[in-house]
């Protein structure tokens, strides 16, 4: 079965990216996808074992690669060579600023392939080209929503539309919290956790009804707006039904949205005229933090309440 990648990235951009120097391969050799995030250091490859070899990988050749091919013969090179060069590799990585091995650089020019180097060190750059590439290829969604970050914190709020999300976020950055975005929240998963940025046209502004569109940044201040933050806490404001059972104590079972197949802890909160939904939704998110420190209020109430109940039940018991 034939693997599918929804996203992509030019090699051009990476070498953009980085400052790599193009060794070998013209412009139309940048023209290249990467699809996946994995590196590939070619030990194995270099030996001739090619099996289980993942071809889409960038190959990245340091030290210890340059040392085993002084110790290869013509004949080994020039047989194993295309195999890492071929039309699925998209791209050899030199660090250290080590030279290109001529029969490599031979090689890489006759199928127009594009090799490029770096000064830096092979560890080092690997971890940051596997955090740009994840950041890059990382699978996306979009939501209907509102992030802002309350105390640190990243938090979406969800709900129907017409509810007051935008009100209530115009709130919060009154109240010195920061918008990340309105309206319509992109969203990324990057290792397994959840980050959300507003879509380029929409940075910095908000859609409040009766007013139109609002330039929060230039109204509030550019500390007032974020370009990303990972989503920690998703509070989705519900209409308040005098039926329905809510929350008092603190102590059911938690609720969780699901966003890219990440489970995000979520409280449902009723709104209804009168309430200070801003206010409330500070309130949760300290709680919430308090939570995470390991002091739980509703726990703390609960074990007081068990001690004065029992201490009751004493003093009854001697009385009678």
């Amino acid at each position: 079965m034939t693997a599918q990648y929804t996203k992509k990235v030019l090699v051009r951009d990476i070498a953009n990216y980085f400052s790599l120097e193009q060794i070998t391969g013209d412009k139309s050799s940048l023209e290249r996808w990467v699809v996946v995030a994995d590196m590939n250091r070619p030990g194995f490859e270099l030996s001739g074992y090619f099996k289980l070899t993942e071809p889409r990988r960038i190959v990245i050749i340091g030290n210890k690669e340059i040392e085993y091919i002084s110790h290869m013969t013509e004949e080994e090179q020039r047989e194993r060579y295309p195999k890492i060069t071929d039309g699925l590799t998209p791209m050899i990585i030199i660090t250290r600023d080590n030279d290109v091995p001529p029969i490599l650089k031979e090689v890489a020019e006759q199928s127009n392939f594009p090799i490029f180097r770096t000064p830096h060190e092979t560890s080092r750059f690997q971890v940051d080209l596997v955090s740009y590439l994840d950041e890059e290829l990382a699978p996306e969604d979009t939501i209907s929503g509102v992030l802002l970050v309350v105390y640190g914190m990243g938090v979406l709020l969800t709900g129907e539309s017409g509810i007051g999300k935008s009100e209530t976020a115009l709130e919060l950055i009154r109240n010195g919290q920061v918008l990340v975005a309105d309206d319509r929240v992109d969203v990324q998963r990057i290792h397994n956790h959840i980050h959300g940025h507003a879509p380029q046209l929409l940075k910095g502004r908000m859609e409040l009804r009766g007013i139109g569109i609002i330039d929060a940044q230039r109204m509030y201040g550019a500390s007032c707006v974020k370009d990303r933050n990972r989503i920690e806490l998703v509070i989705n404001l519900k209409h308040y039904n005098p039926n329905a059972e809510y929350e008092r104590v603190g102590d059911s079972m938690p609720h969780f949205t699901k966003i890219l197949g990440v489970m995000i802890p979520t409280i449902i909160m009723p709104v209804s005229p009168g309430r200070s939904v801003s206010a409330l939704i500070e309130s949760a998110v300290t709680n919430f933090q308090l939570k995470q420190s390991g002091y739980d209020a509703s726990q703390m109430f609960k074990d007081d309440l068990y001690s004065y109940l029992l201490k009751e039940n004493e003093e009854n018991k001697q009385n009678d």
